[in-house]
């Protein structure tokens, strides 16, 4: 495989990486700003949505170590 593969992959790995840590940090301060309330459900979609990015981005660097 070309070199390029092996760099775009990576280049997204680190991007999903950095924007699940992203998102689950927004929810945990949305969660912590709402009070004593029930968090609002933007709060588990964040979750939800951090910890997705967060395994495409394993998967992503998976597939890169295929690619060696």
């Amino acid at each position: 495989m070309p070199g390029i593969f092996k760099a775009l992959t990576t280049i997204i790995a680190w991007v999903l990486l950095v924007f699940g840590f992203l998102r689950l940090i927004i929810g945990l301060v949305v969660a912590f700003s709402s009070g004593p309330s029930m968090p609002p459900t933007e709060v588990y979609f964040d979750f939800a949505v951090g910890i997705a990015s967060l395994t495409l981005s394993a998967v992503v660097m998976q597939l890169r170590r295929k690619l060696e």
